[in-house]
């Protein structure tokens, strides 16, 4: 079940329940819900990694994995995993995985680093045209992306 605790009556629900699972010596687990990234910024991401890989002329692959993930959010995308017969290697986080907040950082470490670094302007959420321009070039290149 899932509680608002910003709403008096979902905060007075979870306290009963609390209290009835605190008689009840229970085993719970207390987790935050996060809300996932949301289809605007899947579809908002798409566009300026596709943007990136026009304008420097690597694949979108690529440019999500290496440029996005690895290096200007290592610490969000970049996990250790440990391989019993070959030991630890990194393996990269699904960026569905991450929640609207973390995407949110993602994106603007790197649309902040390809201006200053890259050269390259990126748009902002809110530059509808821009997007629906990349989005147009994007399907016009698809078979080099």
């Amino acid at each position: 079940m899932i509680y608002d605790l910003n709403t008096e009556i979902d905060r007075e629900r979870l306290t009963k329940r609390i209290t009835a699972l605190f008689s009840a010596r229970k085993v719970v687990e207390v987790k935050v819900y996060q809300p996932k990234r949301t289809n605007a910024q899947n579809r908002y991401l798409h566009a300026i990694l596709g943007e990136f890989a026009m304008q420097t002329g690597n694949t979108l692959e690529d440019v999500k994995c290496e440029y996005f993930k690895k290096y200007c959010n290592y610490e969000l995308f970049v996990r250790t995993k440990e391989y019993k017969h070959i030991g630890n290697i990194e393996v990269l986080r699904s960026s569905s995985e991450l929640d609207t907040a973390e995407m949110t950082t993602a994106i603007e470490r790197f649309r902040n680093w390809s201006a200053s670094e890259a050269g390259i302007y990126l748009p902002s959420p809110d530059e509808e045209a821009y997007i629906a321009a990349i989005e147009a070039e994007m399907q016009r290149h698809r078979d080099w992306l």
